[in-house]
């Protein structure tokens, strides 16, 4: 491509590179070696969140050089950074984990602030962990320069004694061992084996299904999210990103012209027809509010109720990401909906084409079972299934994905824990009742604060044995590798006065996955009662990072999002 086909004039570069004004800029750019051909070329940020905390992200610099390298052959120059990423399975079941949905905020910021600051013309995301992917791509369309993103990959599973394991199965175990069904040597040895490699958890829980997210909604090349990290594939699509992120620039397309309504739509469909995590319902309305689009959990949950559960993933299914990726990828599944009338086809992607036009050469594999015709389902209805009642008047979420449809009504009295290690004592010591409903509360976003996931407790229960003989409700979240009748999501939270904050143990709780209700037996009378004596729980987030997000993240059903989002722009960044 030649690079004088872009017009700096029209470009958020032309502030830092063009005209006699901008010497010192430009003195900075040629300290670290760039030539004068480079530096009046457009400008593009490569933003990775890499890091050294988990496998999720340690590929992320690698695959970097390889995107890099794509821009600079398409006269293009790259300009690489970093990010944050906080990983949930080292936060996982202790205070670490109130930093995971905060960090998504910080994500999105980070790589707002260091776009705007540099004046760069376009994004190249590349985001390993579960709040890093929905961050990178709040980013992109909350800047609206023409952006690309990258998924870093999957890890590829583990063998344990010539069984195929994943991360999952080690918190499970740690339930089993709670009850001495599992020694301490063979814990010892499964948690050696379990994360084989580079990549996010390769079973379909929140990265990747935030990965297939970036795909149907538009802003990833087909294909790439499904790839495995250790795959010597990925280098081939960063450069591609690499190179086309240029052609976009070229042509002026940009996020906002492809996440639209249809494309939010595309992306809850994929959720619930892969059985995907529940976290996506909070992570869509997000992405949603960055462009100005009204997109909230109820949207959402009505795109699951009439979407079929066709991909046999991990939790609830056989197998894990770089199986469904060898059978055809993310494009298979997207082309059976979209023959069957689940997708819109006319919506653009970043190759400059529409879904359909991306779609229209991919064949229907008969040889395998992994995804399912979209007219031949695993079930009916999706994955993913939506609640309300008035124990939630702003719903709530559960994902219902291998789950017999005879386990998803349940009745029981609650059990209630006004956070998670005080649950997680109780199903440790054994201190709870088949058929009870296990309610975690103060651990929404704002009581949290930062709306923590109680994978921990909900693993510990099945290791135990007790997975489908107990539910648990919380206004927090659940990972995607959780299981069970487990509801998240529940809104309003307790911290400011919802009704999972006024119940007391052994009220009654009545769960109904197949009619979407939550509901417990009080009447409205007793409610108000209740409230009206309730008080406001003190937090112990009383400065930094967590009491800055506490005054400002609003409810669950709207994404937990903390500023005022696309509607109340005057302009966008890429526009200034």
């Amino acid at each position: 491509m030649d690079a004088r086909q872009f017009d700096k004039s029209k470009l958020p570069s032309r502030h830092v590179t063009e005209g006699p004004a901008r010497a010192p800029h430009r003195s900075y750019l040629y300290a670290m070696g760039l030539t004068k051909e480079q530096i009046h070329q457009p400008l593009v940020g490569v933003a990775t969140c890499w890091n050294e905390a988990a496998p999720c992200n340690i590929s992320l610099m690698r695959q970097a050089q390889a995107v890099k390298k794509g821009v600079a052959a398409a006269n293009g120059t790259p300009r690489e950074f970093c990010t944050i990423t906080v990983t949930d399975g080292i936060a996982m079941g202790h205070q670490g984990m109130k930093a995971s949905l905060p960090s998504r905020e910080v994500i999105a910021d980070s790589v707002e602030l260091t776009m705007r600051g540099h004046s760069y013309d376009a994004l190249v995301g590349m985001a390993g962990c579960d709040k890093s992917l929905p961050g990178m791509m709040m980013a992109m369309v909350r800047l609206n320069v023409p952006s690309i993103f990258i998924y870093g990959g999957s890890i590829l599973p583990g063998s344990f004694r010539g069984r195929p394991v994943t991360v999952q199965d080690l918190f499970e175990a740690v339930g089993k061992h709670s009850v001495g069904e599992m020694s301490d040597d063979d814990l010892n040895e499964l948690e050696q084996v379990a994360c084989p490699s580079a990549g996010a958890c390769g079973a379909q829980f929140t990265a990747n299904t935030m990965a297939t997210v970036s795909e149907a909604i538009g802003l990833a090349l087909p294909y790439s999210a499904g790839a495995p990290a250790p795959y010597e594939i990925r280098d081939r699509f960063c450069a591609t990103a690499g190179e086309m992120v240029m052609e976009l620039i070229a042509k002026n397309i940009r996020p906002r012209d492809i996440v639209t309504r249809k494309a939010l739509e595309n992306a809850a469909t994929v959720v619930a027809a892969s059985g995907g995590s529940t976290n996506a319902a909070l992570h869509l309305p997000a992405i949603a509010h960055e462009c100005g689009i009204k997109f909230d959990l109820f949207d959402v949950a009505e795109i699951f109720k009439r979407t079929p559960y066709i991909a046999d993933l991990k939790p609830g299914g056989r197998y894990v990401a770089k199986d469904m990726f060898e059978v055809g990828g993310i494009p298979l599944l997207m082309k059976t909906l979209l023959d069957n009338g689940y997708l819109h086809g006319d919506v653009m992607t970043v190759t400059g084409r529409t879904m359909a036009e991306n779609l229209a050469s991919v064949k229907w594999n008969d040889n395998q079972d992994v995804v399912y015709p979209a007219n031949k389902p695993i079930t009916p209805t999706g994955g993913v299934v939506g609640l309300k009642g008035n124990l939630a008047p702003e719903g709530a979420i559960v994902k219902v994905a291998g789950m017999p449809v005879s386990k998803q009504v349940f009745r029981g009295s609650a059990r209630c824990f006004d956070g998670e290690e005080a649950c997680f004592e109780a199903v440790t010591k054994r201190q709870y009742k088949e058929g009870e409903v296990l309610v975690i509360r103060y651990e929404g976003p704002r009581g949290g604060p930062g709306m923590r996931e109680m994978l921990a407790t909900t693993a510990a229960l099945y290791g135990q044995g007790m997975g489908d003989k107990v539910a648990l409700i919380t206004d927090g979240r659940f990972s995607g590798a959780t299981r069970g009748f487990c509801i998240g999501h529940v809104g309003p939270e307790a911290a400011v006065g919802g009704p999972i904050g006024l119940l007391k143990d052994g009220d009654v709780i009545v769960l109904d996955a197949i009619k979407g209700t939550i509901d417990v037996d009080l009447s409205d009378e007793e409610l108000a009662r209740r409230r009206s004596e309730w008080k406001p729980r003190e937090t112990h987030a009383t400065s930094g990072y967590l009491w800055k997000y506490a005054q400002t993240v609003g409810p669950a059903r709207d994404g937990a999002v903390t500023h005022p989002g696309g509607a109340a722009e005057k302009e966008t960044y890429a526009d200034v």
